[in-house]
């Protein structure tokens, strides 16, 4: 029998239950482009390894073939602020740094950790944050934790955020404006026009921009550095974020932005002053793949060509496809109709998961489809009949 204080609970997972938003962990193992979930082997068609780089087993038997057991170090033991500065981290960085037109670099454990960590940090009472009305969780909590005003802008409507900036922009009880966005979002897989973006920017003197990649780095541009790469932005961009954890297939986040902002963050980010960093080992994959992504330009076309493929069809069976990017939703609306449509999709060997509220907004419930360059245009003519 249930405590009385665990009766709210025990309810309340109830109520998620009969609302067919009920959240379970699934054991599975994973091999190439396939998942095997209780027996059944599956095309794996939610993965975040869009490059498929994380299931390449040759690229890690080569990273620890060149890796000396001597520099494997599991654990960094401490925050980077006291013994945890390992080389690996500013050979990372300066990789980074080098890659972004040579401006500065730092690195957070993850991509939440950065996303909860950054914004707090620079923004005061005297700062007001623009945010666009679908960002990440991660961000939304990044700006309840800070101090400043926030307003959010209509999805992807730049005029609507042009209007709030000249009204805001002469007030005096702002002395900064952060911008806060995505550049490829994450569960309708549309974009920021970014060009655009830059050039309102340029209009008022007290407004940063804050950009997330996490979708894009790898993807996108000539060598993969992401959206900004691809529209010619990277120095316009104060604050462009990303994520280690998808197409670069290892885990943590980075910032590019000027050095004053890195040693400020250095100085008053909190998840990175009070965290133990990463394994020093982690650094290292993450610089080997890094470097390795920047001359994928046939994987980023591949993607590019089956991306255009399954949004077309997706449109051509009838449903709404806002994607413009890798990630293709079918927004099927009702969370119970969603998740018996993606049962039935496992049942016929496809891997793909329904996406429900709270994580996109109510009656939006959807089947994401996460494309990765594993992906092939037979696969996609198997699948499209079925949608």
């Amino acid at each position: 029998m249930n405590s009385p204080l665990l009766g709210h609970f025990a309810s309340q997972l109830d109520d998620l239950k009969q609302q067919g938003n009920l959240r379970q962990f699934t054991a599975n193992t994973q091999q190439d482009r396939c998942i095997t979930i209780h027996h059944k082997k599956m095309l794996n068609l939610a993965s975040n390894d869009y490059l498929g780089l994380a299931s390449d087993i040759q690229l890690r038997e080569q990273f620890f073939d060149e890796t000396p057991n001597a520099q494997r170090w599991m654990s960094s033991s401490s925050s980077r602020l006291l013994t945890g500065n390992f080389p690996e981290y500013e050979q990372l960085e300066d990789s980074l740094s080098q890659a972004f037109h040579g401006r500065a670099a730092l690195l957070f454990n993850s991509g939440y950790h950065m996303n909860i960590g950054i914004l707090p940090a620079l923004a005061d009472s005297k700062t007001l944050i623009l945010a666009d009305k679908l960002i990440h969780a991660s961000m939304i909590d990044g700006i309840r934790l800070s101090t400043a005003k926030y307003v959010r802008y209509r999805h992807n409507d730049l005029a609507h955020l042009a209007q709030l900036l000249q009204k805001y922009h002469q007030d005096e009880a702002f002395e900064r404006i952060i911008v806060v966005t995505e550049s490829i979002f994450s569960m309708d897989g549309d974009e920021t026009d970014l060009a655009e973006l830059v050039r309102i920017k340029k209009q008022f003197s007290k407004v940063m921009l804050y950009v997330d990649e996490a979708h894009a780095i790898g993807v996108r541009g000539e060598q993969g550095l992401g959206c900004a790469e691809q529209y010619g932005v990277i120095d316009d961009i104060d604050l462009l974020v990303g994520t280690f954890g998808k197409a670069m297939a290892s885990i943590g986040g980075y910032l590019i932005c000027h050095s004053i902002i890195r040693d400020y963050l250095i100085n008053s980010m909190r998840p990175l002053i009070f965290s133990t960093a990463q394994p020093p080992i982690c650094m290292a994959w993450t610089d080997f793949i890094f470097k390795k992504v920047l001359s994928l330009k046939a994987e980023r076309q591949h993607l590019h060509m089956i991306s255009q493929t399954l949004q077309q069809a997706v449109i051509v069976k009838g449903f709404d496809c806002p994607s413009t990017s890798h990630i293709v939703p079918v927004i099927i609306g009702e969370s119970g109709k969603t998740v018996e449509k993606a049962q039935a999709l496992q049942d016929a060997g496809f891997y793909i998961m329904p996406v429900r509220p709270p994580t996109v907004p109510q009656h939006s419930s959807r089947l994401r489809i996460s494309l990765t360059a594993q992906i092939t245009q037979t696969d996609l003519n198997q699948l499209t009949p079925l949608l």
